[in-house]
């Protein structure tokens, strides 16, 4: 049947009910009685007829739907496989709840035109509540939107004393794993490490940091500032990085820590053109697990987060506070185990 529009009051008239009952009918009351139901839902499924959503965020009713924005300069998310796993499992959990997911890229948040219009997505009430995956650690309209009451998931953020109800954070366990990753080094008899860097605006790329300092220390081990690189998050960092370590440094690390295994592939892109063999020449060592760690030649020794259970964990806890849970701030911090492959091998074998 051809859709015709259709609003509550004529759907009671059909049915021969009242508009509560329809009302009752639509929200899943449960003291409707069958035949009831059955008659009101015939001319709302012969008529195609769907609540209106202004309407019901106006009688102070949610959208069941979450926001989900990643923040990423250069707009190229369907070429990164985290980022798509990350996207992936908030969307299979949310929809396990119940819940619809509104996606957006947010290419420049120093745009104010750009950053309007996702505020206007919270404020038009067209969403329950966010996620942010990409953030700087303090993004000055995230702030703004956890001030103004509104349920906000964000990946990757440490600010002390910000202890609001509806900030639920999400955290890797960069101790832990960095100190995996160092002490595996080191039994390997590994004394000359060097790290790449993630982009240091973020949460993860500071803790990670200091994460390999702590670890370092822990084992005795000089850090060199000629091997500690800049870097981002991205393939091509790891590229750049090495290229300019070979061409700067005539003493190089025996074994390099990566900021995560995207930029590992860049730098074992690059130690490749240069003619040097991964492990023979250099042990290499990242973050994360990513899906083609282990199809990499050499398959590549990693530290593996459990993203799907931290998003998970995530989207859970969003929607408790959307569905009124309260507390103080949650939170999560994602478990890491390293995965030995073929990327690193003992000094003097």
């Amino acid at each position: 049947m051809k859709k015709t529009e259709i609003n509550s009051v004529e759907i009671a008239r059909l049915a021969g009910v009242s508009r509560s009952t329809v009302s009752r009918v639509i929200n899943n009351y449960a003291n409707v009685p069958p035949e009831t139901r059955r008659k009101v839902m015939e001319v709302i499924d012969a008529y195609h007829y769907v609540p209106n959503l202004s309407a019901q965020v106006l009688a102070g009713k949610g959208t069941r739907t979450i926001g989900l924005f990643v923040i990423e300069a250069g707009g190229h998310v369907s070429g990164d496989m985290l980022t798509n796993l990350l996207l992936a499992s908030v969307v299979e959990h949310a929809s396990s709840r119940g819940y619809y997911v509104l996606t957006y890229i947010i290419r420049n948040t120093s745009d104010a035109e750009n950053v309007r219009g996702v505020k206007d997505i919270f404020y038009q009430r067209r969403v329950d509540g966010g996620i942010f995956i990409g953030a700087a650690n303090e993004e000055p309209f995230i702030e703004e939107l956890i001030a103004e009451g509104f349920a906000v998931g964000v990946v990757d953020q440490y600010l002390p004393g910000r202890n609001e109800g509806n900030r639920i954070v999400a955290n890797f366990d960069n101790e832990h794993g960095m100190r995996l990753a160092v002490g595996y080094l080191h039994e390997l008899g590994h004394r000359d490490i060097g790290i790449v860097n993630g982009d240091m605006n973020r949460f993860s790329g500071i803790d990670k940091y200091n994460a390999f300092l702590a670890a370092m220390q822990e084992r005795g081990l000089e850090v060199r500032d000629a091997w500690v690189r800049p870097g981002s998050f991205h393939e091509e960092a790891g590229y750049l990085a090495v290229r300019e370590l070979l061409q700067e440094e005539q003493r190089l690390p025996t074994a390099l820590v990566m900021a995560n295994d995207s930029v590992a592939f860049g730098a074992l892109r690059a130690f490749q053109e240069a003619g040097m063999a991964v492990p023979d020449d250099m042990s290499v060592i990242g973050f994360d697990d990513h899906a083609l760690s282990a199809r990499y030649k050499p398959a590549l020794t990693t530290v593996a987060i459990d993203f799907r259970d931290m998003m998970s964990s995530l989207t859970d806890y969003l929607i408790g506070h959307i569905e009124g849970a309260e507390g103080t701030a949650v939170r999560y911090y994602s478990q890491s185990k390293l995965i030995r492959r073929e990327s690193c091998r003992p000094i003097g074998q």
